[in-house]
């Protein structure tokens, strides 16, 4: 009889070599799902060695077809290099996309761990301020937001920031108000523990995980909200590489040269795409632990 193993491998028995796969596949399945994210990010930071030509210059005839004289994107209306511009505008978007998960976390997390420890009229009032904002329409409000200080890559983080990170504040604070009723943080309570040290270290660590698993899969949509708002014109000016914008400046294209409005599009689908299935790994693996 095979013996299991963790990991996969060649083991005898029967007389017979078998392959064995391991017992935790879906784990190892997970694990890589996950992994997505990381090496998605190491390939953006890298951008600046990966991307062939300057994605401002032109370098080429414009229009040329993909594959046409080593431009494996083909080139825009004006001879820049396609894939340059889609990994650059990739880079924007998976940084900006982060970079609003993570001010999400600090402001909606502080927020909701506030109101979850403290309860009573600071929980009250905290709350009734999230919910003004949740009442709001989240698309609206960044585009009001982004109107009010002129479009640009920062205004736009600032307006998707704001509308953001009450979904989190809901989220830690529900979390943080059920563990606070579990019995070791009452004993913790009796034993007269600091109301900092009882949130630090009682409270804040039991919501991290969901908090965690809602941010990775926000990724994803974060990646879509700022393409539809650079496609709107709200993003970097021309002629910044941004997808969202580089599709909107180019739909003039889409019926001769197609390439040209398609390939920013396809960039904001695969980033999207990775970005969902390492959220949904993530959360697999939260379960399963």
């Amino acid at each position: 009889m095979a013996i299991a193993v963790s990991v996969p491998g060649l083991v005898r028995g029967s007389g017979r070599w078998r392959l064995v796969v391991p017992q935790s596949r879906s784990t190892i399945v997970n694990w890589t799902g996950f992994s997505l994210v990381i090496v998605v990010t190491l390939v953006v930071v890298a951008v600046p060695l990966l991307a062939p030509h300057n994605p401002l210059t032109p370098v080429g005839m414009p229009l040329q077809a993909p594959g046409s004289n080593g431009f494996l994107l083909g080139t825009d209306s004006v001879g820049r290099d396609i894939l340059s511009r889609v990994l650059y505008g990739a880079r924007s978007s998976w940084f900006a996309a982060l970079a609003v998960v993570a001010l999400g976390l600090l402001i909606g997390g502080l927020v909701g761990l506030i109101a979850g420890a403290a309860g009573g009229w600071v929980d009250a009032t905290l709350m009734r301020i999230t919910d003004g904002f949740l009442s709001l329409p989240a698309p609206v409000l960044a585009i009001a937001v982004v109107a009010a200080l002129g479009p640009g890559f920062l205004h736009t983080l600032i307006a998707v920031s704001i509308v953001w990170w009450p979904f989190y504040a809901r989220l830690v604070r529900g979390e943080v108000a059920r563990l606070a009723a579990r019995p070791h943080v009452e004993s913790a309570k009796l034993t007269g523990v600091s109301p900092f040290r009882l949130a630090g270290r009682h409270l804040l660590p039991g919501a991290v995980p969901n908090a965690l698993v809602a941010a990775s899969l926000d990724i994803g949509t974060l990646i879509l909200t700022l393409a539809a708002l650079s496609f709107l014109g709200l993003g970097q000016a021309a002629p910044a590489p941004e997808l969202g914008a580089d599709s909107a400046r180019n739909l003039s294209y889409f019926l001769q040269q197609w390439w040209i409005p398609v390939m920013p599009g396809l960039g904001v689908l695969v980033l999207a795409l990775i970005a969902n299935v390492a959220g949904d790994c993530l959360r697999n693996l939260m379960k399963t632990n």
